[in-house]
Parts: C-alpha cells; structure tokens; sequence
C-alpha cells in the first residue's frame, strides 16, 4: 500500500509529498508524519492487505482505486486522527500491484538520475510522466473535484541543491546532516587526495577544480541553491566570494570569525565590490549555539538553511 499525504494545514506532522510504503509482510519504508495518526493508516493497511486476493499482473490497472483518508488532528473531531496537534491532512490510499512495478522502477531511476519527472496520481491510475519542455510544475499539486475525483502531481526528486565549496571536517560533517534532507549535496575542493573527501559518501556529487577561481562556472542563480563556504583559508574564501557575489542564491554562507569575515569584506569593498552584495552573505554562518566542533557548526549551519528554506522568522 503506498500513502500519500496530498494536503496538510496547521500543525500537521506530515507535510505534501510524504510518503509511506506498506508491504505485505509488514515492513514500512518512509513516513507520512509519524505519531498515533501513522500507526493508525498503517494499521488500516495492513488490514486492507491482509484481506486482498493476490493480484495477477493482468489485471487492469484501472480496476484498482485509489482512496483518500482525512485526518484531523483534534480531539472528538469528525475523521480524528487520534492527535491533537491541531491541523489536518489529506492521504492518499493506493494500492500497488505487479502491474505497477514498472512505474515504481522508473519513478526510482528518474529520482536517482535528477530528470524531474512528474508523478501522477488518479482514482484510478498511477504514472511517472517526463517533464514537459518549458513546464514550470509546483513541488506538489492536489486537484480535488469530488468527493471520488482528483489528481496529484509531485515533481519527483530532491527539491534543493547544497552547495558545499571546501571538503574538510566542517563540510563533511554537513554532507552527512544535508544527504538527510531534500538536498542534493554537491561538493568543491581542490585538494584531490584530502582525507576528509576520501571518507565523504554522503555528497551526491564530488567535484576537484584546478583551482577556485574556476568554481563560479559550476554554480547558476537559482532559488533552489544554497551555498555554503569553508574553504582552507581565508585567501581561498575570498577569491570565491569573488567569484559568486553577482550571483542570487536562496542563501549564501561563508564560514568564519567576525574578525575574519570584517577583514574578508573590507578588501572586497576596497577592489570594488559592492557593499550590499556583501550585506547579503550569511556570516558568521550558522545559528548562534556557541558551536564548537564540526558535528555542531554542521548543525548550527543546518538549522540556519532549514529556516531560510522554511522562510522561517531567524
């Protein structure tokens, strides 16, 4: 059984896009939010499993419907989900087949291969659909027409782009955290032999440069991009601010001391850069936890990326 959450509002542990994987056996792969609501769909999967008759991969697709289940999170409501968060949420029920194994394996390569196919999801049908040309699709759209109509459209894949330029402790200890997340972390160095890149399988991509002066050819404006720079020193970090600060990023870290970054800013301000490109770099980079060792400057720096993404109030 796969669910779906289609819609959610208020304090709904489980946001559009979550997704839950029910097999037959019992195992679970993914979450829709967690909590008693969770363990209640899951259990009305299994039920709904353990009662189906085996499915033939000839059957129509069509004959399988998929269902959507409300969830509100308060107490003695109507569809109570046994929380009493406050909110509400949508899933979507579908039952998958040997039919679908096709879609599903696609859906899978087209993820992992960063194509930004579509998922499609109907009553009646489930597609993983090519992007089309010049489309501009929206993270997640629910079309609800009826009662029993509707359609969802999720672009599939990771949502975000990290960009990492510096491979040493910090960043490796920030790919592990980010690889976590709706990010795809693609990290800079040019230090191909750094023991710290060696042990790095967390980034999705690893990317060796000549050197620094190059790497702005690697990185486009995006509202998606994030940027984060720990370089060696702070002669490297200069020369990729210069490379970068034409560039709109949805956030723009480089990490370092007060002290560090005044004196970073003032030379750039002294060659010509503009002061209000420079005013719009996260520094000294992170959320301020007094953070000391890589584990924690990774965290403080993945709050402060969560809640820019999140367009939460910092």
């Amino acid at each position: 059984m796969l669910l779906v959450v289609a819609t959610s509002s208020g304090s709904s542990p489980g946001r559009p896009g979550y997704k839950m994987a029910v097999t037959e056996d019992g195992e679970l792969l993914g979450s829709i939010g967690g909590g008693v609501m969770e363990v209640n769909l899951v259990e009305q999967s299994r039920a709904i499993l353990g009662t189906q008759e085996p499915l033939p991969a000839s059957r129509p697709s069509g004959e399988i419907e998929a269902t959507l289940r409300e969830q509100v999170h308060r107490k003695n409501a109507p569809d109570s989900s046994g929380m009493i968060c406050s909110g509400k949420q949508t899933v979507i029920f579908r039952l998958l087949t040997p039919r679908e194994i096709e879609t599903i394996h696609q859906g899978a390569l087209g993820v992992e291969k960063r194509v930004g196919d579509v998922l499609l999801i109907t009553p009646r049908s489930i597609e993983v659909r090519p992007p089309q040309k010049g489309s501009q699709i929206i993270d997640v759209v629910f079309d609800r027409r009826s009662e029993s109509d509707f359609d969802y459209r999720e672009r599939l894949g990771r949502k975000n782009d990290l960009y990492i330029i510096g491979g040493g402790h910090c960043a490796l200890a920030l790919s592990e955290l980010m690889s976590k997340m709706d990010f795809y972390v693609r990290l800079f160095d040019d230090r191909p032999q750094l023991n710290t890149i060696e042990k790095n399988g967390f980034a999705n991509e690893i990317n060796f440069i000549g050197t620094y002066d190059l790497v702005g050819e690697h990185l486009a404006s995006s509202e998606r991009a994030y940027v984060v720079v720990m370089t060696l020193g702070y002669k490297t970090d200069q020369i990729v601010i210069r490379q970068l600060i034409e560039k709109d990023f949805k956030y723009f870290g480089v990490l370092g001391s007060e002290a560090k970054m005044a004196t970073i800013f003032r030379e750039l301000i002294a060659e010509g850069v503009p002061k209000e490109r420079l005013d719009l770099i996260c520094t000294p980079i992170g959320m301020p936890i007094n953070s000391h060792s890589p584990e924690e400057i990774a965290v403080s720096i993945a709050a402060e990326i969560i809640a820019v993404k999140n367009n939460a109030r910092l």
